[in-house]
């Protein structure tokens, strides 16, 4: 067993949670302990006062539109703020949907009504009424390793980025941010949000452990983390990006 252990913190599994978004939970674990690397998982939930400095990784997932608004109270409460220091303290996110829009500054819907989020990543969405939605495929920046991730998205939120963030990648198939600058989701500091629903990493291997090795490096100063064979892994996401770039998925 390695004497490196990372710890896992689940926010708000009990409204964000689309498409199975849990399972990136059950992937990262599964990869660490495939690696004989300690993991423990914990989920704070609305109302939960527990502290959030002892955790190494975080994950958000997605949810609707409404249950973004009852998160908003508890985020006021102190929770926020905590988030906030937690990405500044360069701790290792991965945002889904819902929860990477939540991250921004505000979400305004189509008919004008706005609601303030976090603000802890410069980027914010305006709603749309129609849906972008379908598999879709997207390339991680040089800076992330340029691997190629295939998702899916379901979002009518078109999310614009500000300066001093990155996009997570540019899409190769699909709408992305907002289906108009070829941008997917983003990356600051050690957040990375997107809007690959699915779970997204069991898929997509090189991201997931893209996550880990963010996490040990940010804990341990470095990190060498083991080849695993992966050989289903990497076929399922050869399979799958394939048939996205030639367009012989159905997703609406």
């Amino acid at each position: 067993m390695s004497e490196q252990s990372l710890k896992i913190c689940h926010l708000y599994p009990e409204v964000l949670n689309l498409y199975g978004d849990r399972g990136n939970i059950l992937c990262l674990k599964k990869r660490l302990e495939w690696r004989k690397i300690s993991c423990t998982v914990t989920e704070i939930k609305i109302g939960d006062k527990d502290s959030l400095k002892d955790y190494d990784i975080f994950f958000i997932g997605g949810g609707q539109d409404f249950e973004q608004e009852v998160l908003l109270n508890d985020l006021k409460s102190g929770k926020g703020d905590n988030i906030k220091a937690a990405v500044e303290d360069g701790k290792t996110f991965l945002c889904i949907c819902g929860g990477y829009q939540m991250m921004g500054h505000y979400y305004q819907t189509h008919d004008g009504k706005k609601c303030e989020f976090l603000g802890a990543v410069d980027l914010h969405t305006i709603g749309s009424d129609v849906r972008m939605i379908g598999n879709y495929a997207y390339k991680l920046g040089s800076s992330l390793g340029g691997s190629s991730v295939a998702g899916f998205e379901n979002h009518s939120g078109k999310t614009y980025l500000g300066e001093g963030v990155s996009p997570l990648g540019k899409v190769l198939m699909g709408y992305g941010n907002n289906g108009e600058d070829k941008t997917e989701g983003v990356h600051y500091k050690n957040v990375f949000g997107t809007y690959s629903h699915g779970p997204v990493l069991p898929k997509n291997p090189d991201f997931a452990d893209l996550l880990l090795e963010t996490a040990l490096k940010h804990k341990y100063g470095t990190a060498i983390i083991s080849e695993l064979k992966d050989n289903f892994e990497q076929l399922a996401h050869k399979t799958v990006l394939e048939k996205i770039l030639a367009n012989q998925m159905s997703g609406d």
